[in-house]
């Protein structure tokens, strides 16, 4: 009998009943609450006069529809000029006041965007399942926990049950092995993996990221990688427990402590697959040939690298993918064979759930230090991922860089990854975005984004077009 991979074991760990028909009940350690999903949830269970079967397993933030500028939060809800976005924040934190759950609202010194505020305050660890009504909880896969998202009629069944209704996913595992080139990053790999895959290359997987190159990646290299899981096409993704992940965790404000501390790393050995556990796929990628990497069209999976060019539909033999290119182009004003390299920017965002950790703002500020804003660029913001990245980056200066770039320095939050907030593109403007995803309008109707990393973004806001980091780091 084979051996178990990771998923495996955090399936088998969590399972409470087993169906003929092949659907599940698994119980859910940590459920996280943001505005948007949660409303219904909530009123369901007030309707239902049910109360939540273990709030202490929930924690609940502000992030996708608050303002992100110093004077609109400080004016707190009334500084959100949206009636719905304010409707939906008010209703977190009355409902949170309700049924007892623990909340970071709009001006906590804890609040931050909820993929980010899990991990960094020990609230996530390895071993647990992790849901939220939001697809980018694979996140904290990246802590050998199984993450993922879940729709607001399941939200409500988690808070009425503390298990969710599920079917067992098949395992892939992508290998990325070898050394990185200089100055690529997490977010590049995972570009790069989307561009090989395609979106729809893990569907109805969970995606383990293992490999010597994965291994040499930071806690939050890891967790951008799992958080683009979902641009795969997988539901969760993973990598395995490791000293990395251990001395991240050691610590922090939830994490166990002393001789509990002890247990878990005990426990959390466990929390790798098998060497001979069997995957349902399996994809082999070298770490030498991934460059720093920029999307040019409307999906993750139209991507190539910084020094390379706009694929030419005529060249397209596949009517279907022939025709995606030409919509791809015409939406983003772009010509076919166009250099990356000689496409200019209108904004550049750095931040969101995929990068806005205190790494991401020390890359994006290595490169900004000593430099100055492009003036064709109308405006970069700096929006880091919490209350506590935003302290740290204070602390560390990376703010003075920021600012003295030209960039704007912000308050925590979704920010412009997404239209649900005054941060947004207006039609027929061109992003350099840190996000994870590029869908038309994603970022404002009619916006055009390009996906890259921190150090790519930062280095665009300084030239006004794309450009390799190395070139701007070395002149």
């Amino acid at each position: 009998m084979s051996g178990l991979t990771l998923y495996d074991k955090l399936w088998q760990s969590h399972l409470v009943k087993m169906r003929d028909d092949g659907s599940a009940l698994i119980y859910i350690d940590r459920h996280i609450l943001h505005e948007v999903t949660s409303p219904q949830a909530f009123e369901g269970l007030r309707t239902a006069k049910r109360p939540m079967w273990r709030t202490s397993s929930t924690i609940a933030t502000a992030d996708h529809n608050i303002p992100t500028t110093v004077t609109e939060r400080e004016a707190g809800l009334q500084g959100i000029f949206d009636p719905i976005a304010k409707i939906q924040v008010k209703a977190l934190d009355d409902n949170c006041d309700e049924f007892n759950v623990t909340k970071y609202g709009m001006n906590h010194p804890k609040q931050g965007i909820v993929h980010v505020i899990g991990a960094e305050t020990g609230a996530c660890l390895p071993g647990m399942t992790i849901v939220c009504g939001d697809s980018h909880t694979s996140t904290n896969g990246a802590l050998g926990a199984l993450a993922h998202g879940i729709g607001t009629s399941e939200i409500e069944h988690v808070m009425a049950t503390q298990t969710l209704v599920a079917k067992k996913m098949k395992n892939m595992r992508i290998n990325i092995d070898g050394d990185l080139r200089p100055a690529v990053s997490a977010k590049d790999i995972v570009l790069y993996i989307t561009g090989e895959i395609g979106t729809a290359g893990a569907t109805g997987h969970a995606v383990e990221f293992a490999g010597s190159a994965i291994e040499r990646l930071s806690m939050e290299g890891r967790m951008t990688i799992c958080n683009m899981a979902v641009e795969l096409g997988g539901r969760a993704g993973l990598v395995a427990v490791d000293n990395t992940t251990l001395n991240y965790l050691k610590g922090k404000e939830h994490a166990p402590k002393d001789e509990m501390w002890e247990k878990a790393v005990t426990a959390w050995g466990y929390l790798r697959s098998d060497d001979d556990a069997i995957f349902d796929t399996e994809v082999n990628i070298d770490a030498a040939k991934i460059m720093q990497q920029v999307t040019w069209g409307t999906s993750p999976e139209m991507v190539t690298d910084i020094n390379g060019k706009t694929p030419n539909p005529a060249q397209e033999s596949n009517l279907d993918k022939k025709r995606s290119i030409e919509r791809a182009l015409a939406y983003m004003g772009l010509k076919p064979d166009q250099n990356v390299q000689d496409i200019n920017i209108d904004r550049v965002f750095i931040g969101s759930c995929t990068n806005s950790r205190i790494e991401d703002m020390r890359a994006a500020a290595e490169v900004v230090k000593g430099q100055r804003k492009a003036d064709s660029v109308i405006e970069v913001i700096v929006v880091p991922g919490s209350g506590a990245v935003k302290r740290q980056a204070e602390e560390e200066g990376l703010d003075v860089i920021f600012k003295d770039a030209g960039f704007e320095w912000r308050e925590p939050g979704c920010s412009m990854c997404l239209a649900m907030n005054p941060d947004k593109l207006l039609p027929g403007e061109r992003c350099a975005s840190t996000s994870n995803r590029n869908f038309e309008s994603r970022q404002g109707f009619g916006g055009r984004t390009h996906l890259v990393s921190p150090a790519v973004a930062a280095a665009a806001g300084i030239t006004g077009h794309f450009i390799e980091v190395e070139m701007l780091v070395a002149s």
